[in-house]
């Protein structure tokens, strides 16, 4: 059996393991990285432009993360704030990466397009009026509008309101919204990765098993297309394989593991690419969730560029599975995953979520034309025969003991290590890509600190992220934000849309 020897080991290939490969390679370009994707091809599930929602969540539009008044009344924005706050670093990554050449052709995976949130009904007119109030409160939303003059509605987004009925309706709208292809942002930045010094990706190649060494981790892996086993070792191992996560992390047997279960869910998009009605809507729509969907299923009407095509997608529709991946899931993989440790969160996740099971069971099963009725309260004119249906990506929702209590699904990202900081895995889902490059530093940080106390490092973090020192959240940094926000821009030709 061959066996290798690495420093670092990354499993997946997605946009988690494509920032963090990429930022430890510029902060130590002496290191040894190795990357073990088992698809074909690069980033083809959750950073797959097709499986996810684009968004570049930036916390503009969604209203699931500011879905509560507090107390007093008043809209809890806090939730947005830290989310865009997230996303800038994600950006000012990027425009390093481009600005030192590893990724070429930006506009190959960003694009300006406008986030609007819209709302029907009297009682969610007055919610997102308050939202406006509290979101434009802060200097990162201060160019954020509201209204509820359909004619200016019409001119953000004419399909929202050609047809509609006299309803009371709203609107929010900031230019500076983005959408990501982060598929091919991924594939970028892995490539470059595979072009380095002593870095190498391996594709095809499923890992089998991870067990703990004396200096650091043992890594098993079958070449899928030769159909042999070869072993790697590494002192850290970063588990970044989307909905694969929970297996590999279960394979490590860290203590810290226990406890862990995944609940999956599927999606499906309603696709258009006719250019007549393509070119009638510049904008990411977001709208209030329906009913018992889960967060990832909340509705909304997207421009989407796609491999350089414009195209509209609406949904996701979310639908019950059991795979955890969807190119090479298997239908085994939540009974699969069942253990002591994890049944009872699994069981009461069932039991005090019935109305969630029976939700995604309908949804799964719903007609064309029931899909129709809902893109039709974004969007009243639309004709069924300008759309199909389309299989979006598989999310695994964290499910973990809180407080003593089992079976609570969490719709964020947890990273999981051990204790001695040897591994990690990334669980979870939205709003995982936008926010993945602060997600990577935290991990860079708590577990490979000696990476950032060398003088170089220093240097190079400062060009990575100019505002690494500064709280971009306190009003005495608006000027700062404000140029490197622009900067930003420019670096990544994003130019605001009109």
């Amino acid at each position: 059996m061959r066996s290798d020897n690495t420093d670092i080991i990354l499993i997946g290939s997605g946009i988690m393991s494509a920032n963090l490969g990429a930022m430890l390679k510029c902060l130590r370009p002496e290191l040894k990285i190795q990357v073990y994707e088992v698809s074909d091809e690069l980033a083809q599930e959750s950073s797959n432009a097709w499986n996810n929602a684009g968004t570049g969540h930036a916390g503009i539009c969604e209203l699931s993360y500011t879905p509560d008044r507090d107390e007093h009344g008043h809209v809890d924005v806090s939730n947005a704030i830290a989310i865009y706050d997230q996303f800038e670093k994600s950006r000012q990554f990027w425009a390093y990466a481009v600005s030192e050449g590893m990724i070429d052709s930006p506009q190959d995976f960003i694009h300006p397009v406008p986030h609007v949130s819209f709302v029907r009904g009297q009682s969610q007119v007055e919610f997102l009026r308050d939202r406006h109030a509290a979101m434009s409160a802060h200097h990162f939303f201060d160019r954020m509008q509201f209204s509820t003059d359909r004619a200016q509605v019409q001119k953000w987004a004419p399909l929202l309101i050609n047809g509609r009925n006299d309803e009371p309706i709203a609107a929010t709208r900031m230019d500076d919204g983005t959408d990501v292809n982060f598929g091919a942002l991924s594939q970028k930045l892995i490539n470059w990765l595979a072009g380095q010094q002593d870095c190498a990706v391996a594709t095809s190649h499923r890992v089998i098993g991870i067990q703990k060494e004396a200096n650091g981790w043992n890594v098993q892996v079958k070449d899928i297309r030769r159909n042999e086993v070869r072993e790697s070792s590494a002192p850290f191992v970063f588990i970044g394989a989307g909905g694969g996560s929970l297996p590999l992390l279960q394979k490590s047997g860290i203590p810290e593991s226990k406890g862990f279960g995944g609940f999956p869910i599927g999606g499906q998009w309603l696709v258009c690419d006719d250019p007549k009605i393509v070119a009638q809507h510049q904008a990411k729509v977001y709208g209030q969730a329906q009913g018992e969907a889960p967060t990832m299923a909340v509705p909304h009407l997207d421009t989407r560029v796609i491999d350089g095509k414009k195209a509209l997608l609406f949904g996701p529709f979310a639908a019950w599975t059991t795979r955890f991946l969807k190119e090479t899931g298997r239908l085994t993989d939540l009974p699969f995953s069942v253990r002591p440790d994890n049944i009872a969160s699994l069981l009461k996740v069932g039991a005090y979520n019935l109305p969630l099971v029976k939700y995604l069971i309908q949804q799964g099963l719903q007609s064309m034309e029931s899909r129709m009725q809902l893109l039709r309260t974004f969007y009243p004119e639309a004709d069924r025969k300008d759309w199909r249906l389309m299989d979006a990506g598989i999310r695994v929702q964290a499910i973990k003991r809180t407080d003593g209590e089992a079976g609570i699904v969490h719709y964020g990202t947890e990273i999981v290590t051990n204790k001695e900081k040897t591994i990690a895995a990334l669980l979870g889902a939205s709003p995982g890509a936008s926010v993945s490059v602060t997600l990577m530093l935290q991990v860079i940080q708590n577990c490979l600190p000696d990476v950032l106390e060398h003088p170089e490092s220093a240097t190079t973090l400062g060009s990575m992220f100019p505002t690494y020192k500064l709280d971009l959240l306190s009003p005495s940094s608006i000027h700062e934000f404000r140029d490197n926000h622009a900067r930003c821009d420019q670096i990544l030709q994003l130019k605001p849309c009109d």
